[in-house]
């Protein structure tokens, strides 16, 4: 038998991926559970049959056997739905920003509102699985990472820890995302006319994702300068970090952190000195491509970092983290490039 999933949030652009991997999961059935009762219908073609709905609460969901749910929904509505699910049994994958942050303090900083679940927040596991992989398996409520985070930590962590960034300097990351990073819910800044034909920077010194970066990339927030950028482009990041390589860090030694790092990792896929990547491998993928250029005689270096904001920046990690707290295959059910 299948482990149903419950997907609060399934009209949403995670939401709609999180549905479509999961239909062709091996192990898993999804089940959307519907939380707002004034969603319009959705146009299906006759004949269609989709996977089962049923309202998002606890004992709707013990009713239909989920055994776990991911919530793919804003941060104040994850903190009214989360704690009734884990009171109920049901293990919680949240792909909000609600869990990410640890202390209220934080999170009132950075998301200029009050958290309504600090035990939870105290409670939640990050759910970077190349870090917490452990964790992961055996938590009960698991925060989803941002997409930018996910890129700039898997770029920067292995480097922080081998010592190769001279951290007097500082880093700088410049960052751009395919329009679906900003959701479903329509605005101005992110209608076609807008978006189309043009370039544009927002969240200046102040983008909420910056935390989750220095709580685990191990920087400290005047060493790192983060600057989101919004593509007119459907889907991707490709981020590019710039630093001073600490004294006397070769290239070799660049690659060799990144080796020791992910040289076992299905998803992280590195390129040689010297050579970066772009979009479109990673695109509708579950990878994460990361290169590389040194200047032995500056030590100015360059990394560039590509991810699928809506995969491995949202629902690819959370089926990832999905199949480590059900103890299958990290891979099963995703997609790679190679």
């Amino acid at each position: 038998m299948k482990t149903r999933a419950g997907i609060v949030g399934f009209r949403g652009y995670s939401g709609m991926e999180l549905v479509r991997i999961l239909r062709s999961h091996p192990h898993v059935e999804p089940v959307l559970m519907e939380h707002r009762s004034d969603a319009a219908p959705e146009a299906h073609p006759l004949g269609w049959k989709g996977p089962e709905r049923i309202e998002a609460a606890p004992e709707a969901a013990r009713n239909a056997g989920v055994a776990i749910v991911l919530l793919a929904t804003p941060a104040d509505v994850s903190m009214q739905l989360a704690p009734g699910f884990l009171e109920a049994g049901i293990r919680v994958i949240d792909l909000s920003g609600a869990f990410r942050l640890r202390t209220v303090d934080r999170y009132r900083h950075w998301y200029k509102e009050e958290h309504t679940q600090p035990a939870l927040l105290e409670e939640a596991v990050y759910g970077l699985p190349e870090f917490y992989r452990e964790r992961i398996a055996a938590a009960r409520l698991v925060a989803n990472p941002g997409c930018y985070p996910t890129a700039a930590n898997l770029a920067l962590r292995p480097l922080v820890q081998a010592g190769c960034i001279d951290r007097s300097h500082g880093v700088v990351c410049d960052a751009k995302s395919g329009v679906s990073g900003a959701g479903r819910k329509p605005s101005l800044k992110t209608s076609f006319c807008e978006v189309t034909e043009n370039f544009s920077a927002y969240s200046i010194l102040g983008h909420r994702h910056v935390p989750e970066v220095l709580l685990n990339s191990g920087l400290e927030e005047h060493e790192f300068s983060f600057t989101a950028h919004l593509l007119p482009i459907h889907r991707g990041i490709l981020e590019t970090l710039y630093f001073r390589a600490s004294e006397g860090v070769t290239a070799e030694r660049i690659l060799a952190s990144y080796q020791t790092a992910y040289g076992m990792e299905r998803f992280v896929k590195l390129y040689a000195p010297g050579v970066v990547p772009d979009l479109r491998p990673v695109q509708h993928t579950n990878e994460c491509h990361i290169g590389f250029r040194l200047d032995d005689a500056t030590r100015r270096a360059v990394v560039v970092v590509c991810i699928d904001n809506l995969g491995k920046g949202a629902a690819g990690q959370a089926v990832q983290n999905l199949n480590l707290m059900l103890g299958l295959a990290e891979e099963e059910g995703l997609e790679c490039a190679s």
